[in-house]
């Protein structure tokens, strides 16, 4: 991305007042300036006090000589150094961004700074007996420059910012293709990945699955600034979340807030990689809470639901189960059949009593008897053997599951 262009170069100062030699002679102390003017700096902006490392400080004084140097080069040419000043502080603000800096601490260096290094060579002009005029016309290019200079460095930060998030959103992609891809994982390449995408590799996690949206946008991104790997692009929209067993996570008021009202399904937890196996199971949740096997709003958990996901894991074969158990039902009325099979799955979970049952329908014990004699008639003996037992609850628990409004009473 280019540097900005400066807003206007400054004209206040006319070349005909300045004396030939300033410049050479503001040259001269440069060093001796920037000494000052760094010290000053570091005192003055807590971002830049830590101990003078190596690398830290030559980056710091370089960037103080540089400033210098640009002003003395406009005093010499006002017209010929705005371009390279903008190029200069832009990249200096980039630099600041990558650094992990605050664009507040780099604003007060350069406000700093520029007052320090004015109050040093304005004496110089005033000891050389310069016109006040002159002094002053000095005074404005010092500030207009600052301020010119902070605005250069603004936009390098914030572009570096927005390159920064851009390519770490890349890389937390990249990271998360991994992980729910359908291949083995290597710990190695998920480490590498996950140090530079800037996040801490956990020993679980959980997949959350997400019913799409006509349109999603930012901030439609649940939990991604608490270390979830996000992606809205796919279908079905999902997130990784780390520790999802930690602090209550995925009970806690904020996660149902993040969610903003949208049905999602939240896989197992299983080790980091495991995760398209949880990722597996959230998609099937959300396609049975598409039929209304499973709630079809709020955040149902597959670990809530694992006789229903064996229940649904083979279909066809489920429907064979149900067809077969099921048969005698056939030779009853439309609507008796779905009171005899409400019944029927009441008694068989309720250890055959009768009081219970008739509870749990809300009718008379009168009733349940009555509907006993008929289920009798229709299964025989096959209502007390063990196995057939256990067969009827499937199939008529599976049924209650697809279509709660079968059942009436």
């Amino acid at each position: 991305m280019a540097s900005p262009t400066p807003h206007g170069v400054p004209d206040g100062l006319g070349a005909a007042l300045v004396p030939p030699d300033l410049a050479e002679l503001l040259r001269a102390q440069l060093e001796a300036v920037a000494d000052e003017v760094e010290e000053e700096v570091r005192g003055q902006v807590p971002e830049y006090a830590r101990p003078a490392d190596g690398t830290h400080r030559a980056h710091l004084r370089a960037g103080v000589v540089q400033a210098l140097t640009l002003f003395v080069d406009h005093i010499a040419d006002p017209r010929g150094r705005w371009d390279a000043i903008a190029a200069t502080y832009y990249e200096l603000g980039r630099g600041e961004a990558q650094e992990g800096r605050s664009l507040d601490a780099l604003q007060s260096a350069l406000r700093v700074g520029g007052l320090h290094a004015w109050r040093l060579m304005g004496r110089t002009a005033e000891e050389l007996g310069l016109d006040s005029a002159v002094v002053a016309a000095l005074g404005e290019l010092a500030f207009r420059t600052v301020h010119e200079v902070a605005e250069a460095a603004a936009a390098g930060y914030a572009e570096a910012q927005l390159s920064s998030t851009d390519e770490l959103e890349r890389r937390r992609r990249r990271l998360l293709d991994l992980l729910l891809g359908e291949g083995p994982v290597s710990v190695e390449a998920v480490q590498d990945l996950a140090h530079g995408a800037r996040w801490s590799v956990p020993r679980h996690v959980a997949v959350v699955a997400l019913a799409a949206t006509p349109d999603h946008r930012e901030e439609d991104r649940p939990l991604a600034a608490a270390g979830a790997l996000v992606d809205m692009e796919s279908r079905p929209p999902r997130m990784l979340v780390p520790d999802p067993d930690g602090s209550g996570r995925f009970a806690s008021r904020a996660f149902v807030l993040a969610l903003r009202g949208r049905p999602a399904a939240i896989g197992p937890t299983v080790p980091l990689a495991e995760a398209a196996r949880s990722l597996g199971w959230a998609t099937r949740a959300l396609g049975l809470m598409g039929r209304g096997i499973l709630p079809r709003q709020g955040v149902v958990r597959c670990a809530d639901h694992l006789s229903t996901f064996l229940l649904h894991s083979d279909e066809p074969m489920l429907a064979q189960l149900r067809s077969r158990v099921l048969h005698p039902l056939d030779a009853a009325s439309e609507g008796q059949r779905g009171r005899l099979a409400e019944t029927l799955l009441a008694w068989l979970l309720s250890g055959s009593n009768v009081p219970d049952v008739a509870a749990r329908l809300h009718v008379h014990p009168q009733t349940v008897r009555y509907r006993l004699r008929q289920l009798e008639k229709l299964f025989g003996d096959a209502l007390h053997d063990p196995d057939t037992r256990l067969d009827l609850i499937l199939a008529l628990r599976s049924e209650a599951l697809q279509d709660n409004d079968t059942f009436t009473t």
